[in-house]
């Protein structure tokens, strides 16, 4: 080999620096993103380590029995989670029913739909909607919502569905305006924005020659999003779902305005109820013993579990769709 190859062929003094500096860099880089992330998973294990310590009492306490009771006794120092359970889930599920399909309309029509001059506003308005107090929505709930519930909606519910053998049970009572479906209902106005924001942003991601395709081939609007719109997007879809899901089941202020604030199990969708966060806020502040602020505490973990579970059962989900679509 030649001097010149020879040269040629090593790096340069200047240049064997630089690596040196990058690859340092590198490594600095990987530390302190690594680092971020652990202190993410340090912040939760310590929330939930702490909110288990403080809410070990009550479950020493009261076993199993805390997690099938109906019982809210502050005086006899009975507690039970079944109705602040069952209250969390039967919202949460109500305003996903309610969302979802409108959260779905208002992205088809403000990415295929709508006219140019049209989108920004009501995209800003679904921007804005995000923005209001959760202490708002409850305020509208309470004074405005509800009276038309109980004046207008309620009745007809009862009069039309209670007659009926099972889904009758779900809609017996009198027409408070307060209950788990207006509960529900206010839940779901509040996630509209959070779920729509995300199906709008995933189906203008959907690449323009599909679109070209679905047309050149006769597909009607309907048939472009139904076919090929969804089936493309379907797995980011269900992140938005679940994004708003997630947001439900934590909900606190808006909830305690309408949800009627009662321990008491019903199985009708119009009789006042409990949520976890609302039982927490409403009596933390008013709990005089030990076992009932454990009690309370111990809510809030059974709330951290329920949606970290929800949250981890949509990842797999997720995670399932995106290997049989061939991504992972």
């Amino acid at each position: 080999m030649s001097g010149v190859e020879a040269k040629a062929g090593a790096a340069w003094p200047g240049e064997t620096a630089r690596r040196r500096s990058g690859a340092l860099g590198d490594r600095i880089f990987r530390a302190l993103v690594a680092l971020a992330a652990g202190l993410v998973l340090l912040a939760l294990g310590g929330a939930a380590a702490a909110i288990l310590w403080g809410g070990l009492p009550a479950f020493l306490h009261f076993g199993l029995y805390f997690l099938t009771s109906t019982a809210w006794d502050p005086v006899r120092r009975d507690f039970g989670a079944m109705v602040p359970i069952y209250g969390t889930l039967v919202t949460s599920l109500i305003a996903m029913l309610s969302a979802v399909p409108i959260s779905f309309g208002i992205a088809v029509f403000l990415t295929e739909v709508a006219p140019g001059w049209l989108r920004g506003p009501v995209g800003a308005a679904i921007e804005l909607l995000a923005g209001i107090p959760s202490i708002i929505y409850g305020m509208w709930g309470l004074f405005v919502f509800a009276p038309f519930m109980a004046d207008h909606v309620e009745p007809w519910l009862t009069t039309l569905l209670g007659p009926l053998p099972l889904l009758g049970a779900l809609f017996d009572g009198p027409p408070l305006g307060i209950g788990m479906l207006t509960g529900g209902l206010i839940l779901g106005i509040m996630v509209v924005p959070f779920i729509s924001s995300v199906m709008r942003d995933v189906f203008l991601l959907v690449p323009l020659p599909l679109r070209e395709a679905a047309f050149g081939l006769g597909a009607t609007r309907w048939e472009l999003v139904w076919r090929v719109m969804v089936p493309y997007a379907r797995t980011a879809l269900m992140g938005g779902v679940f994004l708003g899901l997630g947001r439900a089941l934590g909900e606190t202020m808006a909830v305690t305005f309408v949800l009627g604030n009662a321990h008491d199990f019903n199985l009708s969708l119009l009789m006042p109820s409990t949520s976890i966060a609302a039982a927490i806020a409403n009596e933390f502040t008013e709990a005089d013993s030990e076992i009932y602020r454990s009690s309370l505490i111990a809510l809030g973990f059974l709330l951290f579990l329920i949606t970290f579970v929800v949250l981890a059962v949509a990842k797999l989900l997720m995670a399932r769709l995106a290997r049989a679509e061939g991504r992972i």
